[in-house]
């Protein structure tokens, strides 16, 4: 129930649309009633032994012709608008969706699947559409035209009409019979569809290592055993809809069969006449329509439950990291940072990442952290935007608990450049204008300019409008450096985190990007990660961390005087 009223919340700004189109759906449908008793006219009074009666034919004419134009402009209302709004409730939900994933924590993009949140926004929505669009619409119409033939047939003969109708709940009955086989195997379609979205995804974007590595037989099979699961799935699906169409047509041949027989039967009592045999059997064809849209109901809700399960699957998991009711917005930060007793774990059936940090960042300082791979100098950054929460103590900035402070405030303050820097289609202008978007050209410009990349931005031959392609592979690692970097500085954050952000380049690169960098993190409090030791000589203080914390702390005359990690870290590098 819970699930259903979130289903119906989605019709609310679209109720009177919802209203028109159930109001045609219905006139269409009564409209299609009308056929077999004018054509029952026809044939019982305006054709006689007499001839035709050329006035009363002219008349059924003319109703005929009005019936068609009201059955056309009813069903281009039902197809059109109809259709229009089942979109536009595919797109409200495709929203909600989207603004939800963005909502979540790095813990939920960790351990989520690219490949299945695209197919829950895209395939599922689209059942999802089109069970809010013909849901509704098939029951009305089925409705309309099972009571209406049933009032017209038993006025016309109430044997054979209980007849009809009294065989009906046999095809109900093997529609519902069936229909739950099929939403397991349409839910088990979706899942695996995902699964190949995954391996797409996985596959394309990593396309330079599999040709580097000869990888395209692996990937194919890997690819394969996903593709032959999703079909395993289909199959199962096809079965029950097979099932299902066949014995439905298989219903209509039985149902045509028996009136006939038993329509026979009434003429030869004079119980019945030929003409009304003859609207029985029209009305015969005029039930399978509804009686079809039924079972296309019935397919259309299985797809679009399954897809509305996984829809509020993904939205009823609640964004492990948000605004407190509290929270409040961050104004004139002065840049201080402290660590109280802060203990971070990634979940509790592994162990600690980082214990026991203590440690107070004064403004405008320059902190370099270093130490072995893993031991959590990333995660120690991470922490004081809120990407990750910590699982003990507190990270405060300028006095204030991080968890006290609207996220959106806080991370405004807060500016990261890190070793691959994620540069988003389009243009080199709006990549640097994702810092600041109310920026203008000579802002850009000049955060350009401050970046080290002006220079090489107006050699491009359309400049600041270069197309850079998909994550800018058509710069170099380098170029595409300094254009994050741009970003940054349009930014102009209080706080900045520099994460290896040049280890990946080579000498000239790393001196052009190391001069924007500096100039960058000037009257700011900056974080940075470093494995080359050379690059933090001038740190104000450097941080050694460890598996056991905060190791050692000092500048880099200090630690490197004495016989502990740092000198042996710089030792291994010389």
């Amino acid at each position: 129930m819970k699930w259903l009223q979130a289903f119906l919340a989605y019709y609310k700004p679209y109720r009177l649309m919802l209203a028109a189109d159930l109001f045609f759906a219905a006139l269409a449908s009564l409209v299609v009633l009308a056929y077999p008793i004018l054509i029952n006219r026809i044939t019982s009074e305006a054709i006689s032994e007499q001839g035709i009666a050329v006035e009363m034919m002219a008349r059924i004419i003319g109703v005929f012709v009005l019936l068609m134009i009201v059955e056309y402009a009813s069903g281009f209302y039902t197809d059109y608008f109809g259709h229009a709004m089942g979109a536009r409730m595919e797109a409200d939900m495709r929203d909600d969706l989207f603004v939800h994933v963005q909502k979540q924590s790095f813990a939920f993009h960790d351990n989520a699947s690219t490949g299945q949140l695209m197919s829950r926004m895209t395939n599922d929505l689209f059942d999802i559409s089109e069970l809010a669009h013909h849901g509704p619409e098939d029951v009305v119409v089925s409705l309309v035209r099972i009571i209406g033939a049933f009032l017209i047939l038993s006025r016309i003969s109430g044997p054979l009409a209980w007849m009809i109708f009294g065989i009906l709940p046999v095809l109900f009955l093997l529609v519902y019979l069936y229909s739950g086989k099929l939403k397991k195997a349409l839910k088990t379609s979706k899942e695996r569809i995902g699964d190949i979205n995954a391996q797409l995804e996985d596959t394309l974007a990593g396309i330079r290592t599999v040709q580097a590595f000869n990888g395209e037989e692996a990937e194919t099979e890997k690819f394969r055993r996903r593709n032959r699961r999703f079909f395993d799935s289909r199959k199962k699906g096809y079965w029950a809809e097979a099932v299902m169409f066949n014995g439905l047509n298989s219903f209509v041949s039985l149902l045509t069969i028996l009136v006939v027989v038993v329509g026979a039967y009434l003429i030869g009592r004079r119980e019945l006449q030929l003409p009304d045999l003859i609207t029985f059997l029209l009305y015969i064809g005029a039930l399978m329509a509804p009686i079809r849209m039924l079972v296309n109901f019935t397919q259309n809700l299985q797809n679009g439950i399954a897809g509305f399960e996984r829809f509020r699957e993904l939205m009823e998991i609640q964004p492990d990291i948000g605004d407190a009711d509290h929270a409040a917005d961050l104004h004139h930060v002065r840049g201080e940072v402290a660590f109280d007793r802060v203990g971070f774990r990634y979940s509790q059936e592994e162990g600690e990442v980082l214990s026991g940090i203590d440690f107070i960042a004064r403004p405008g300082e320059f902190i370099a952290l270093v130490g072995p791979s893993g031991v959590g100098k990333t995660t120690f950054c991470s922490l004081i935007p809120r990407f990750y929460e910590c699982t003990e103590g507190t990270v405060r900035i300028d006095g204030k608990d991080v968890r006290d402070i609207t996220l959106k405030s806080l991370r405004s303050h807060i500016g990261i450049v890190q070793q691959e820097s994620y540069l988003f289609a389009g243009t080199i202008a709006e990549n640097i204008r994702y810092g600041r978007p109310d920026a203008t050209h000579e802002e850009i410009r000049e955060a350009a300019v401050k970046a080290n990349a002006d220079v090489f931005i107006r050699e491009l031959p359309q400049g600041y409008g270069s197309m850079i392609g998909q994550r800018g592979v058509k710069l170099s690692g380098g170029q595409r450096q300094r254009i994050s970097i741009a970003r940054t500085f349009l930014k102009n954050p209080s706080i900045l985190i520099l994460d290896e952000a040049t280890s990946a380049l080579d000498y000239r690169s790393e001196r052009a990007v190391q001069e924007s960098l500096e100039r960058l993190a000037r009257s700011r409090t900056t974080f940075v990660i470093a494995h080359r030791l050379s690059t933090i000589r001038s740190a104000d203080r450097i941080l050694v961390l460890s598996e056991r914390g905060i190791e050692e702390e000092g500048t880099h005359e200090e630690l490197a005087s004495r016989d502990g990690l740092y000198a042996r870290l710089a030792g291994m590098q010389v």
